[in-house]
């Protein structure tokens, strides 16, 4: 599968400590597998000239003290809190001064953040999206991808995820409703 470098975006969702790291809150050792193909989509990618894109989840210790339903500390339990530890991004991954940062406080990288004015200001139409968790904010920032006009493209073995199970169903999703699902071997850019 082949992509333009010039009209392409890698996007890395929330490969952080609080969910790739062994002392993390929300710990997943499929997360943890998922740090070095990220990191070689990452690579292949900026030697070709593709706009490097991370995400990372960040909440606001009183972010979800007034939810009507919303409420991700219910549903998980405090994690990567603003400021922690756990927020920033997992060690293993070349993160650099160019690469662009979308901090988000949901599962969709596009609701409230500046993603979709960065992409099209850098003129991307299509998104090759690693990171973690498959089956929730890989998903859902794909999923927004696709109804934005984007061509999202998940690379299934560089996705982290809790179950096995969980990733399978995030694959079949995708492929099925709005993008397409490829391995790293299989991606190209040129």
């Amino acid at each position: 599968m082949s992509f333009d470098p010039d009209r392409t975006a890698v996007v890395i969702v929330d490969m952080q400590n609080g969910f790739c790291h062994p002392d993390g809150s929300l710990y997943a050792p499929g997360s943890e597998e998922a740090i070095e193909p990220c990191g070689e989509l990452v690579e292949r990618a900026r030697e070709a000239g593709a706009q490097i894109v991370y995400t990372r989840d960040v909440h606001p210790p009183e972010q979800f003290e007034d939810a009507h339903y919303y409420d991700e500390f219910e549903r998980w339990g405090e994690h990567v809190v603003e400021g922690s530890w756990e927020a920033e991004l997992v060690d293993g991954l070349d993160v650099r001064e160019e690469d662009h940062i979308v901090v988000k406080h949901t599962y969709d990288a596009f609701h409230e953040t500046e993603l979709e004015g960065y992409l099209s200001a850098h003129n991307i139409d299509n998104l090759v999206f690693g990171g973690t968790l498959a089956n929730v904010c890989v998903l859902h920032t794909a999923g927004s991808a696709g109804l934005r006009d984007y061509r999202p493209v998940l690379v299934e073995d560089a996705i982290g995820f809790i179950e096995e199970d969980d990733r399978e169903y995030a694959l079949d999703h995708a492929d099925w409703l709005f993008g397409e699902v490829t391995t790293l071997d299989s991606v190209a850019f040129e």
